[in-house]
């Protein structure tokens, strides 16, 4: 816990920063970056013979997303038809990826052995995951260029108080487990416990921001569905660990794991915000 604790204190300054001070080129760099490295850790989960090779089909279909769809600042700041569909696509995705939590292990038999799928898995992980937050960092760009790094730090912080709060709240008050069978820690009481510190934070953190929504109700309601699919986004990335039999989908950070293992939540998270905030 101290190391995580340290590690998550040298972090979290380093990733506010890139998000606020980055030009949108340069974070467009290190959000690919960190998803090529989400890629190479998902390898694990396809149980191929050479990772390397696994790696492959995860390069080629993200390069194909980058080449086919516009990456300039004013081009992300307003989304196409194809950057909507990649938002519907990956939304869609964890609405059927939190069915085969909630199912498991029973839906294992549906995935298990199947190589294609473990990969479309992947791509529909990270792929989506990207897109939204390059769509989310050049919202109103050009009018205010830290209107969208405002957005994307929003998502986070729900993300974070989401985590924080289940956390403190399955530790006091959990009894009736979520999943058992992907992850016996966490439990119902926790995820309200979560749902509700994170929406305190979100409000709190939307009117600083000065973010705008529809209205309350949409805020509130984005809101919520957003930390939900944050909570079953973790133990989607739990019930493919558990099904290849790996502790941690790397050692990149110090007493997290690695990368998949910090960002399985927001992977989750930004698709189904950007979905909502967007529509």
């Amino acid at each position: 816990m101290k190391q995580r604790i340290i590690t998550a204190l040298i972090l979290a300054p380093l990733v506010i920063a890139g998000i606020f001070m980055l030009p949108m080129q340069g974070f467009l760099i290190a959000i690919t970056a960190i998803t090529l490295v989400g890629f190479w850790e998902w390898t694990q989960f396809t149980e191929s013979k050479s990772r390397y090779i696994a790696l492959v089909p995860s390069v080629i279909a993200l390069a194909a997303s980058l080449f086919l769809l516009p990456t300039s600042t004013l081009e992300l700041a307003i989304p196409s038809d194809g950057h909507q569909a990649i938002l519907l696509i990956g939304s869609i995705w964890w609405l059927i990826a939190s069915g085969l939590v909630l199912t498991f292990p029973k839906s294992k038999t549906l995935w298990q052995n199947n190589l294609p799928l473990k990969h479309i898995f992947g791509w529909l992980t990270m792929i989506p995951f990207l897109w939204s937050i390059l769509l989310l960092r050049a919202d109103s760009y050009v009018i205010d260029s830290f209107y969208g790094a405002k957005l994307v730090l929003l998502v986070c912080l729900l993300v974070w108080a989401a985590d924080s709060g289940a956390y403190f709240a399955g530790k006091t008050f959990g009894k009736r487990k979520m999943s058992p069978a992907v992850s016996p820690n966490k439990t119902i009481e926790g995820l309200i416990g979560g749902i509700i510190t994170a929406i305190i934070v979100g409000w709190v953190a939307a009117s600083a921001f000065e973010v705008r929504f529809e209205s309350t109700a949409a805020m509130l309601g984005i809101f919520i569905v957003t930390i939900i699919i944050s909570v079953l986004g973790d133990l989607v990335e739990s019930m493919f660990k558990r099904a290849s039999g790996i502790k941690d989908s790397g050692t990149i950070i110090p007493g997290h794991g690695g990368i998949l293992d910090r960002i399985d939540s927001l992977t989750a998270a930004f698709p189904v915000f950007a979905f909502l905030y967007f529509l």
